[in-house]
C-alpha cells in the first residue's frame, strides 16, 4: 500500500530527518549572486615591487628628473600623453616593450596603471671613470667584464660576484637587450652588488674603441681563438662575455684584439655565460698573482 505524504512526514520524523515540502525549498541563487558570493573583495594588500613606477604621471616626473629606468611596458592602443612618455623614453634610448591589459593589472597589483608601467634601476650604475678610480685605489692594473647582451638576472648577479672575488674593477653591460640591476640580481651577487661598479652603455662597440684608447687589451670569450691558460691577460685587460643563447656579435667580435677559447671535450660545446666567465677571471687572477 503507497504512503502519503503525512505518513512520510511521520517516518522521517521518527528517523530525525527534518522533512521539507518541495514549495517550502529555498529557492536557489541566480548565477550571478552565487558568482559574486565566490569573488573575493578586491584588496591592495598586495603592493607592486619597490622598483615599478605606476601611472603616467608619475612616470612622466621620473624621466624629467633622469631617473634611471630599465624598460617601460605600454598598453596596446594606449594614447594621449602615452606618445609623450614614448617620445621621451626613445630620446633617452631606454627598452619600449608592448603589453596586453591583463599584464599590466597583475604588475600593478590592482591599481590604475593607465596603460603604462615602467621598472626602475634598484641601484644605482658607475662611469667609467668610477672602474678606473678602483683600481688605482688599489694599486692594481685595471681589469673589467664586458656583458654583450646577457639577458638571464641569475647569470649577472652570478658574474658580478665572482668578479668581485677575483678581483675584478668593473662590469660593463649595454642599455638594451640586456638584464639590469634589478632586485633578483642583486639576491644573486650575494651583496656584490654593492661593492662592484657597473656601468650601462649605449653601445658596446663604442666603449670597446674607449677602451683600446684607454689602453686596454680586449679578449672575446669564443670558440676558434687561443686556448685561455696560453693567452698573456696580465695586463690592461676586458674580457666580453656573450648572451647566454646567441654568444657574441659578430661586430663585437671583430672589435676586440683577441680571441680565447676554453677546452670542450665533452658531448656538449658551451659553458654557461657565468661559469665560462669565472673561469676567465679566475685564470687572470692566477696569472697576475704569479707576475
Amino acid at each position: 500500500m503507497a504512503k502519503n505524504k503525512r505518513d512520510w512526514a511521520e517516518i522521517n520524523a521518527r528517523k530525525g530527518k527534518r522533512y521539507v515540502e518541495r514549495d517550502q525549498k529555498p529557492a536557489k541563487p541566480a548565477r550571478a549572486e552565487r558568482m559574486e558570493r565566490r569573488q573575493p573583495e578586491k584588496s591592495f594588500d598586495e603592493a607592486p615591487a619597490a622598483n615599478v613606477i605606476i601611472g603616467r604621471n608619475p612616470l612622466m616626473e621620473a624621466l624629467k628628473n633622469d631617473r634611471e629606468i630599465e624598460k617601460i611596458l605600454v598598453g596596446k592602443g594606449a594614447e594621449g600623453s602615452v606618445t609623450k612618455i614614448v617620445a621621451m623614453a626613445k630620446d633617452k634610448g631606454i627598452p619600449l616593450y608592448q603589453s596586453d591589459k591583463q599584464t599590466l593589472d597583475r604588475i600593478a597589483c590592482g591599481r590604475p596603471h593607465q596603460g603604462v608601467i615602467a621598472y626602475a634601476s634598484a641601484y644605482s650604475y658607475s662611469t667609467l671613470e668610477d672602474v678606473y678610480a678602483k683600481a688605482e685605489a688599489k694599486g692594481e692594473v685595471p681589469f673589467v667584464i664586458i656583458l654583450d647582451n646577457l639577458e638571464d638576472p641569475h647569470n649577472l648577479g652570478a658574474i658580478m660576484r665572482t668578479a668581485e672575488c677575483a678581483g675584478a674593477h668593473g662590469v660593463i653591460i649595454p642599455k638594451r637587450r640586456s638584464c639590469g640591476l634589478t632586485e633578483v640580481v642583486a639576491k644573486s651577487s650575494a651583496g656584490a652588488i654593492e661593492y662592484m661598479p657597473c656601468v650601462k652603455v649605449s653601445n658596446i662597440g663604442q666603449t670597446i674603441d674607449q677602451l683600446k684608447e684607454d689602453g686596454f687589451w680586449v679578449a672575446a670569450c669564443d670558440m676558434g681563438g687561443t686556448t685561455y691558460y696560453k693567452q698573456d691577460l696580465t695586463g690592461k685587460l676586458a674580457i666580453v662575455i656573450g648572451s647566454e643563447g646567441f654568444g657574441i656579435s659578430q661586430l663585437v667580435r671583430k672589435k676586440c684584439d683577441f680571441v680565447v677559447s676554453m677546452p670542450m671535450v665533452g658531448e656538449i660545446t658551451s659553458l654557461n655565460a657565468s661559469n665560462a666567465a669565472a673561469v676567465l677571471m679566475y685564470e687572470v687572477r692566477r696569472q697576475r698573482d704569479e707576475k
